[in-house]
């Protein structure tokens, strides 16, 4: 599966994984904590720093985050439309902060890594019963198909847009679908092989 992980170094590369998605999770809760207009152009433009100081890193989730500005927009002209200014500011802010640190986080983790940390996380779930391994393994797998998700989309949209000229939107969702569908069979088939249960 295709992966947004940057091989380009960075200074986020040397942060370990722990602290970065711990830092993650505190972060994403302040933001949804905030609630004043300042304090939200305050932490865009922390993340937009954050974005920035990455460099050449963020190039694999480049066309992604212009989806995601995209996606905020769309929301703040919806909110803008219903007569709520306010709820304009904060959701399109959040919902570009939260991708943003996301996006720093994947781009600058290897996915080995953070099945590590999840596996450390999940130790407790021991004494249920439950196995800390294969609900990481679950998570983690979860994560690289949201991942795949994304670069399967812009592989699609660039292959259209060279034979059209035009971008592909809703006419990709059925190829989609289908490499998706084709992908999780192909790793379902793997899983069962090397498991053998």
């Amino acid at each position: 599966m295709g992966s947004l992980y940057s091989d380009i170094p960075c200074w986020l590369h040397r942060v370990p994984a722990g602290l970065k998605l711990a830092l993650l999770v505190v972060l994403g809760m302040v933001l949804f904590w905030l609630q004043s207009p300042a304090a939200f152009t305050v932490a865009g433009a922390l993340a937009l720093l954050l974005w920035l100081s990455l460099g050449a890193a963020t190039r694999p989730a480049r066309r992604l985050m212009v989806s995601v500005l995209v996606a905020s927009g769309l929301v703040a002209l919806f909110q803008l439309w219903m007569g709520r200014p306010d709820i304009a500011v904060s959701a399109t802010l959040r919902l570009a902060c939260t991708s943003c640190l996301g996006v720093a986080l994947t781009v600058t983790t290897r996915p080995a890594a953070l099945l590590d940390v999840l596996e450390r996380l999940l130790q407790p779930l021991r004494v249920l019963g439950l196995s800390p391994e294969r609900i990481a393994l679950q998570l983690g797998l979860m994560l690289r198909f949201v991942e795949h998700f994304f670069v399967q989309w812009k592989k699609l949209d660039e292959a259209w847009r060279l034979r059209t000229g035009r971008p592909g939107s809703w006419r990709l969702i059925a190829p989609l679908t289908i490499q998706m569908l084709q992908t999780t069979r192909r790793v379902a088939d793997a899983l069962f092989a090397r498991l053998g249960r």
